[in-house]
């Protein structure tokens, strides 16, 4: 370690101690094993991944709130990073919660916390096991569903994303699921140039998520 890094580390070991949480110092070769060569920038920490709340508690939760409400609906996002990257847009982006699918979703593992940039800790997250079944239910709450689907016309652009909200991501290649798109209220592509067919997941969830920020004002 340099010196740089040992007034960092040293930092953050102080602020953990001020927090009461036990620190423990090893050499880097046992720091390598515990994380498995992972990288870890000379620090690593053992946590508990959060137990998920049901639809049941979503549509509380959903119910709850005072204001144009933003959610994020995640359908079968199998890859771990892109999962964790579309949780990191989603806190960027001032969501009030996301949902998952049980069956067919990225487990929230290590990886997906990691790529989360931290923002795993900071989100309201919802696991359903029926999706479309869970879309009815916020449509019962007065949200307007919007599906991303590159096969429209309508550009997501052209749509009011200021009423309460919930913008449905599907899986990167397959899309959308047949009854997940037939649940939504309005289906909508993001405009594009160039010859690609399609955005990765994670970019197109930033960018339709703030999108509807930046209608919002925010």
């Amino acid at each position: 370690m340099n010196n740089r890094n040992d007034r960092r580390l040293n930092d953050i070991t102080s602020q953990l101690n001020s927090l009461s949480i036990h620190t423990q110092q090893c050499l880097k070769p046992q720091l390598d094993k515990l994380t498995k060569n992972q990288t870890h920038q000379g620090i690593a920490a053992e946590i508990l991944l959060p137990t998920l709340p049901n639809q049941d508690a979503l549509i509380h939760y959903v119910a709850s709130l005072e204001k144009a409400s933003l959610i994020l609906i995640l359908d079968s996002i199998q890859d771990p990073r892109n999962l964790g990257a579309c949780l990191r847009s989603a806190n960027a982006a001032g969501v009030d919660c996301v949902v998952i699918n049980k069956d067919g979703s990225a487990p929230i593992n290590a990886l997906v916390h990691k790529t989360s940039a931290g923002a795993l800790n900071q989100l309201k997250i919802f696991q359903v096991t029926n999706l479309s079944r869970t879309i009815k239910a916020l449509k019962d709450q007065n949200i307007w569903v919007v599906g991303l689907d590159g096969a429209t016309d309508q550009s997501l652009y052209q749509i009011d994303l200021t009423t309460p909200t919930a913008i449905v991501m599907g899986a990167e290649g397959s899309g959308l699921r047949k009854l997940t798109k037939q649940s939504c209220d309005q289906l909508a592509m993001i405009p594009m140039q160039g010859n690609v067919e399609s955005l990765n997941v994670s970019v197109a969830t930033g960018i339709a998520l703030f999108e509807a920020s930046r209608q919002r004002g925010i």
